[in-house]
């Protein structure tokens, strides 16, 4: 009887558990949510009936009350689709579902989340309307919907998200006009509508938004006249493809007439959803986030201070100058990592309390062998706290912005660095260098001074460094730089005739010959509190050009990070192209004449279309040599006395005695009294 009795008790124990257990409405609706994101069960096993979720669930964070307040399962590979259940986590701030393949509509339901912020599903398949509930969500303040396949209208209602401060929804097939409701969003910075099937008019009412710094609205059907307010944002405001847009003030549009002029009580035009459009490049766009131990529900006019302007080049002719911002940051999940990062700016916030099985830091600069030079806020060689935080990007998301180094992204390999192409969870395009451990300066002082100098160098010639990242884990160091699109000057040499779309107009040839000088010469100077620095590695390879031709000097001050074997190493390459200075032989060191000598290989190179530079050209240029110095592609299409100068000047960079070359800055001169 007492047997029996235990028994009971044992029955009515686990079945109270039990209950206790399916009877969490939390945990029913994450287990829901589960079966719609995945499945076929491969991706979520740690998502359990018997788990914890704030401790055992991947991708789960929850809040000091044990509720779930954070789902971070981007770029996971998720197949399947979003659940209405997803409802039901009544205390959710951040959602992240961005780079899976997701299907299926967005459910009208997600409208629910009262305390969502940051809501990020874009790079899925996802397709429908989107809802129009999601104008009621009233402490949204990120919704990237881009790169999906959406159609129909932008609804109306979301010009009630007072808090939004970006909207992203470039890439889909929306088609309709643009809601003037989305004026009222005074604290909205980006807004992105491009490559969609947008028609109508720009409203007024949205450049008269006081934080706005980016607007984007390239490929749609849009017409009529451009408010002229726009212009205040600069490269900021994106319109190219539009072919029926007009305007005073702005680059490539047409003066408007009578017949642009819109009668301003027409009503807006909504059309229905369209089909057939393929997606695009990937521009840039911007974060949010949440700040300290509580999600910040405050004005996004004292978040989002500008900090400057930095150019950054996407696929397919993508956003350049967005100008670089500090958002609040976000930790998302469990492994202690998962940042947002927008300017590479980084702090170490939490978001409502979130607790989290893994304490570890959010990034550290750290290698093996105990080497941490900027651990416990450390600066060993003046790398202030201030450059080292505005620089520092988190390990985690430089995995998932390069699909965790997959092969597919990988742009180039060297003895000693690896870059892969990586889109940052804003849709930044980027380059990650990887260089291993073993390749950089051991010494812990030089290192940082190599870093900082980095840090330093801000040129419209230069390719743009946006932050690092090292990790004793990978036993390696990344530098995150802008992603430049059109690849580097080599690609333009050596044209065929099946190439046309490679070869280069003779005022783009003279206008890449100068800017490439601007950024040496900013290298040699000491302008800007930086050091005069010699390139050392100058080559076509290491000139990147953007999608407005401009070339950006790349690798500038890398060097400085690489042990002294290794950057030997790299001179081979430089040697048999014939980029390396004679002098280098026999006095064993670069100076700012060697990067000179490597510059008039460069002219010779673009004069004559070729990798392989012809005979120096005699001090005296016949103009009937011309003929044969010059790329025989452009068909007698350029300026002879240009020509002639170019070629002057190729040859007093290229002089055996380095005393005889000129300076960067006297080369500059001429070219801008000259050319």
């Amino acid at each position: 009887m007492a047997f029996h009795s235990l028994l009971l008790l044992v029955f009515l124990s686990v079945a109270d558990s039990s209950v206790v257990v399916l009877g969490s409405p939390e945990l029913r609706a994450l287990m829901e949510v589960k079966a719609a994101l995945d499945p076929k069960g491969m991706v979520l096993a740690s998502w359990t009936e018997d788990g914890n979720p704030c401790g055992d669930f991947d991708g789960v964070a929850c809040n000091k009350n044990g509720k779930v307040a954070n789902i971070s399962l981007q770029g996971k590979g998720l197949t399947g689709s979003i659940s209405p259940a997803i409802a039901q986590l009544k205390c959710l701030s951040g959602l992240y579902l961005h780079y899976n393949v997701l299907s299926g509509v967005i459910p009208k339901e997600i409208s629910n989340l009262t305390e969502l912020t940051d809501l990020y599903l874009n790079v899925n398949n996802l397709s429908g309307n989107i809802p129009e509930e999601l104008g009621n969500m009233a402490s949204l303040q990120v919704l990237q919907l881009c790169y999906n396949q959406l159609t129909g209208s932008i609804p109306t209602q979301l010009g009630s998200l007072n808090r939004l401060a970006v909207l992203a929804l470039q890439s889909n097939h929306l088609s309709g006009a643009i809601p003037a409701s989305l004026g009222d969003l005074t604290q909205l910075m980006r807004l992105d509508l491009s490559f969609n099937h947008l028609f109508g008019s720009i409203p007024v009412k949205l450049a008269q938004i006081p934080q706005l710094i980016v607007l984007d609205l390239r490929n749609n059907t849009l017409s009529g006249s451009v408010p002229p307010e726009l212009k205040r944002l600069n490269e900021g405001f994106q319109y190219g493809n539009n072919t029926n847009l007009c305007g005073v003030g702005f680059s490539s549009l047409r003066e408007c007439t009578s017949a642009d002029v819109l009668n301003p009580n027409r009503p807006e035009p909504f059309g229905p959803g369209a089909n057939g459009l393929t997606r695009q490049g990937i521009p840039q766009s911007a974060d949010v986030n949440c700040n300290n131990t509580q999600c910040v529900k405050s004005s996004k006019s004292s978040a989002g201070a500008i900090v400057g302007g930095i150019a950054a080049v996407a696929v397919g002719g993508l956003v350049s100058g967005l100008l670089a911002f500090s958002w609040y940051r976000r930790r998302k999940q469990k492994i202690g990592s998962a940042l947002e990062v927008s300017d590479s700016r980084l702090s170490t916030d939490h978001p409502k309390d979130i607790y989290r099985r893994s304490a570890s830091p959010l990034i550290s600069l750290e290698y093996s062998n105990g080497w941490d030079p900027l651990a416990d806020g450390r600066s060993g060689v003046g790398f202030s706290q201030e450059v080292s935080q505005s620089f520092r990007f988190n390990l985690e998301e430089v995995e998932c912005a390069t699909q965790y180094f997959s092969d597919v992204n990988l742009l180039g390999k060297s003895n000693f660095a690896a870059t892969y192409k990586g889109i940052l969870r804003d849709g930044t395009m980027v380059a990650v260098k990887s260089i291993n451990k073993t390749s950089c300066r051991t010494e812990e002082s030089e290192f940082l001074k190599g870093l900082k100098i980095l840090t330093m160098l801000r040129h419209e010639n230069l390719v743009g460094l946006r932050g690092f990242c090292c990790s004793r884990g990978r036993g390696e160091c990344f530098l995150v730089y802008d992603f430049i699109s059109n690849g580097s000057l080599l690609q333009y040499l050596d044209v065929k005739g099946d190439e046309n779309h490679k070869l280069l107009e003779w005022s783009t040839r003279v206008s890449i010959i100068k800017g490439i000088a601007k950024g040496i010469e900013y290298l040699h100077s000491n302008r800007g509190n930086k050091p005069s620095l010699v390139h050392q590695s100058i080559s076509a390879e290491k000139v990147l050009i953007d999608h407005h031709f401009k070339p950006l000097l790349s690798g500038s001050g890398l060097h400085k990070l690489l042990a002294d074997d290794v950057v030997f190493s790299t001179l081979k390459a430089s040697a048999a192209m014939g980029y390396l200075a004679p002098e280098y032989t026999t006095i064993g060191r670069f100076t700012e004449k060697s990067d000179v000598y490597s510059f008039g290989v460069i002219i010779l190179q673009i004069l004559t279309g070729k990798t392989k530079t012809p005979p120096r050209p005699k001090p005296e240029v016949e103009s009937n040599k011309l003929e044969d110095l010059i790329d025989e592609n452009l068909k007698g299409h350029f300026s002879k006395p240009e020509a002639a100068k170019l070629a002057s000047i190729a040859l007093l960079c290229t002089s055996e005695i380095p005393n005889q070359r000129p300076t960067m800055e006297t080369v500059l001169q001429e070219l801008n009294n000259t050319c």
